[in-house]
């Protein structure tokens, strides 16, 4: 079993880095998976990484010397080729080792049985091409609002909705909400939904660079993207996504409207004395917003911020991390913040573009 190929030391590492964010670090997981499978055809070679519910496949061309299949320990080789000096490195596979050579550097590294590692399928489904800046701004938008915690392995998804006039990607962990819609974007049937786990939407967004177009294929339990020489394959979330419809106040009283950035920097700077998951206050009345921090035995923030408010005097607190977030990828340059009252969720909207909404729960402060 050879194998050989000779390649630049940046383009390699993109492409084992990239596969390698899908293999498996959880202990107690086929040891295979701990791998990333090369196969080399001609001058082009395959890199893919896997974890059962995520795979990542690069393709980049290389000067090929012998086609051939090896497994090798995903970190351990990643690690090893950045540690090159720039130039070409030379791989070649005899017996059950891997050698990566480029000199003065010789690194001869044990490969893992290949026979072992997953047949893996792509995504079935109708090919779909989205315009990639426009479909990574919609992933940047709401994947900070999905959960991180497995145990409720529904609220770590991205709903995909086909409404009317477009696509809906929808997220909460249950604390935030955040909506965005692709008008005119046309991938499921009217009223068709799926559920993408938001760690595939993360990673896609990583490797869409400078690319023009996602190429995504949806079927019945897998979901599909490719981009460039990228190709990302996520098992969907099987269960129903909440009814997040019924969470949205139909009207809010209460209107501040504020410059996005100006916002943006002074809640970054009360924050630091919004302590152990002290809140942030805003203050809101005619005068415009007061931001507020304290932090007991700590101390105090206050800053006065320039808005315009049509409403009653009202303080409401919010976990600052998750209003961040939300002022952070509101697109535009002004947004609005609609409140009902301090318990009732609260809506970050950019002023002049309707397509996304952040919805947050503040906190109850005494």
């Amino acid at each position: 079993m050879g194998m050989k190929f000779r390649c630049e030391r940046d383009t390699l590492v993109e492409a084992l880095s990239a596969a390698g964010r899908a293999v498996t670090t959880r202990g107690g997981a086929l040891p295979v998976l701990a791998g990333v499978r090369l196969e080399l055809v001609g001058d082009q070679l395959t890199v893919t990484g896997s974890d059962l519910d995520l795979t990542i496949t690069v393709v980049i061309e290389v000067a090929g010397g012998e086609d051939g299949i090896v497994v090798v320990p995903s970190k351990l080789v990643s690690d090893v080729v950045r540690s090159l000096r720039p130039g070409s490195v030379d791989v070649a596979v005899d017996d059950d080792d891997v050698r990566i050579v480029s000199s003065p550097s010789e690194f001869s590294i044990r490969t893992i049985p290949a026979d072992e590692f997953p047949e893996l399928s792509g995504a079935e489904g109708d090919a779909v091409t989205l315009d990639a800046g426009e479909f990574r701004a919609a992933i940047d938008q709401v994947e900070k609002a999905a959960s991180s915690d497995d145990a409720r392995p529904i609220l770590t998804g991205v709903l995909m909705a086909a409404e009317a006039d477009g696509l809906r990607l929808v997220s909460t962990d249950s604390y935030r909400l955040s909506v965005r819609d692709l008008s005119g974007t046309a991938i499921l049937s009217e009223g068709q939904t799926v559920l993408v786990p938001s760690r595939a939407l993360k990673e896609l967004s990583r490797v869409v660079g400078d690319q023009d177009q996602i190429t995504l294929r949806l079927g019945e339990r897998d979901a599909g993207f490719e981009v460039g020489g990228v190709s990302i394959t996520t098992r969907l979330i099987e269960g129903d996504f909440p009814n997040y419809r019924g969470l949205i106040p139909q009207n809010h009283p209460n209107q501040l409207t504020v410059d996005r950035e100006t916002l943006l920097d002074a809640v970054r700077r009360v924050r630091l004395l919004a302590q152990e998951s002290t809140p942030v206050r805003l203050a809101m009345s005619d005068d415009g917003l007061e931001l507020v921090a304290v932090t007991q035995d700590v101390g105090q923030a206050h800053e006065a911020v320039e808005a315009s408010y049509n409403g009653t005097d009202l303080t409401v607190a919010f976990n600052p991390e998750y209003l961040i977030d939300g002022i952070e990828v509101a697109p535009g340059d002004e947004i609005t913040l609609e409140t009902v009252d301090e318990l009732k969720p609260a809506l970050l909207k950019a002023a002049d573009d309707p397509n996304f909404l952040y919805l947050l729960m503040p906190v109850r402060v005494s």
